[in-house]
C-alpha cells in the first residue's frame, strides 16, 4: 500500500517533466518535417484549437495574458517570501517552479508555437526571393518613398475600431493569396493593461499563444496602429516568423481599399527599409524627397518613442527575445523582423512595382 502511494506521488511530481520532454520530442521530430506541421498541425489542429480558445477568450475586454504574467510572478515572488521566512522548503518550490515551467513549455507548442516549424512564407505564396543587390535595394526605396508620399493620411484614435474591420476585410479578401484559412477563429484587439510599462522595453504589441490572444500596447500612434494590428493578427492565423508577419500585414495593408491602411502599411516598410539604408552615402538624400508633413510625423515619431522607451530595458527584452527566436530555428534571431525588406522586394518584383 506504501509502496503504491510513494510510486503514486512519484507520478504526480514529475508527471509535467515526462509531458515536456515528449513534447520536445515532437519539436524534433517537427523541425525536421515542415510539410508534415503545415498540413496536420497548422492547416489542422491549430485552426480547430484556435477557434475554440479565442472564442472564450474574445468574450473578456482585458488582456488575458497580462493579468497570467502578473499573477505568475506575483506567485513567484511570495514563494521566495515564504522560503526566507521558512514556511516552506526551498526544493519544494524549485520543484513547483519546474512543473510550471515544463507545463508551459508543452502548451506553448501545443497551442500555437509548431507553427515556427512549418514551410516559409515564400514557399506557401510561391514567391521567388531575389538577391537583393544595391541597385535593387535603391529602386526599392524610392519606390516605397513615392507610396508613402501618395498614401499619406492622417489616422486618428477614434478610427480603430473601423481600421480593424478593414483589416479583416482585407485577410478575408486576400485569404487564398496569403494561404491562410479565414477566419480561424475570432480576433478581438485588446489593449494592454501595463502598457506604459511594457513600452519601456519596445514592445508595441504581442500575440498572446496561451489564450490565442491579440493585445496591442496603448501608447503606439495611430500612424502605426493598422500596421501593427495586421501583424499581430497574422501570427493569429499561425505565421510565426515576424519577418512572414511582417510581410502579411504589408500586403493587407495595401492591398486594402482604406487609404489608411495603405499608409500604415508603407510608413511600416519605409522605416524597415531606412533601417537598412543608413549605410548609403546619399541617405539623407533620399529623406528630402519625403513630402513635409511625413518627415514631420517621422521627426515627431523618433522624439516620442525616445522619451517613452527606457534603452536599458530595451536591450534586455531584445537579447530576451533574440535567444526565443534562435531556439525557434529562427536563426537571425531579432533581426528576422527587418528581413521583411528582402522578402518585399521579392513581392515588389513579383507585382511588378518595380523591375530587377
Amino acid at each position: 500500500m506504501e509502496g503504491q502511494k510513494g510510486r503514486s506521488g512519484l507520478f504526480r511530481n514529475i508527471w509535467p517533466f515526462i509531458a515536456a520532454a515528449f513534447v520536445f520530442m515532437l519539436v524534433l521530430a517537427a523541425i525536421r518535417n515542415p510539410l508534415f506541421v503545415e498540413n496536420y498541425y497548422s492547416e489542422g489542429f491549430y485552426m480547430v484549437f484556435a477557434r475554440v480558445i479565442s472564442f472564450f477568450s474574445r468574450l473578456l475586454p482585458f488582456s488575458l495574458w497580462d493579468i497570467f504574467w502578473f499573477v505568475a510572478i506575483f506567485s513567484l515572488l511570495a514563494g521566495i517570501a515564504l522560503v526566507i521566512r521558512k514556511k516552506i522548503r526551498l526544493t519544494k518550490l524549485l520543484l513547483k517552479t519546474g512543473q510550471v515551467l515544463a507545463l508551459l513549455y508543452a502548451y506553448f507548442y501545443i497551442s500555437w508555437g509548431f507553427n515556427y516549424f512549418r514551410p516559409d512564407i515564400e514557399k506557401r505564396i510561391g514567391l521567388e526571393l531575389q538577391t537583393v543587390d544595391e541597385k535593387l535595394f535603391r529602386t526599392m526605396f524610392d519606390s516605397v518613398i513615392v507610396m508613402v508620399n501618395r498614401s499619406h493620411t492622417v489616422i486618428e484614435k477614434g478610427d480603430y475600431n473601423d481600421i480593424d474591420l478593414q483589416v479583416e476585410e482585407s485577410f478575408s479578401d486576400n485569404s487564398a493569396l496569403l494561404d491562410i484559412k479565414y477566419p480561424n477563429g475570432y480576433r478581438r484587439p485588446k489593449k494592454m493593461i501595463f502598457s506604459n510599462l511594457i513600452a519601456k522595453f519596445g514592445i508595441s504589441g504581442y500575440f498572446g499563444p496561451f489564450f490565442n490572444e491579440i493585445n496591442l500596447n496603448r501608447r503606439i500612434l495611430p500612424m502605426e496602429y493598422p500596421f501593427l494590428l495586421a501583424h499581430e493578427k497574422a501570427h493569429q492565423f499561425g505565421v510565426s516568423r515576424e519577418s512572414d508577419a511582417n510581410l502579411v500585414a504589408y500586403i493587407v495593408c495595401t492591398k486594402s481599399s482604406d487609404r489608411r491602411l495603405n499608409y500604415s502599411g508603407n510608413l511600416a516598410l519605409l522605416l524597415y527599409i531606412m533601417e537598412d539604408a543608413q549605410y548609403l552615402k546619399d541617405y539623407r538624400e533620399y529623406l528630402r524627397k519625403l513630402d513635409k508633413p511625413v518627415l514631420e510625423e517621422l521627426r515627431f515619431r523618433q522624439e516620442y518613442y525616445y522619451g517613452l522607451q527606457n534603452e536599458v530595458m530595451e536591450h534586455a527584452h531584445e537579447k530576451v527575445y533574440d535567444a526565443y527566436l534562435k531556439s525557434n530555428q529562427v536563426t537571425s534571431g531579432i533581426e528576422n523582423y527587418n528581413q521583411v525588406v528582402e522578402l518585399a522586394v521579392s513581392w515588389f518584383v513579383r507585382e511588378s512595382k518595380i523591375s530587377e
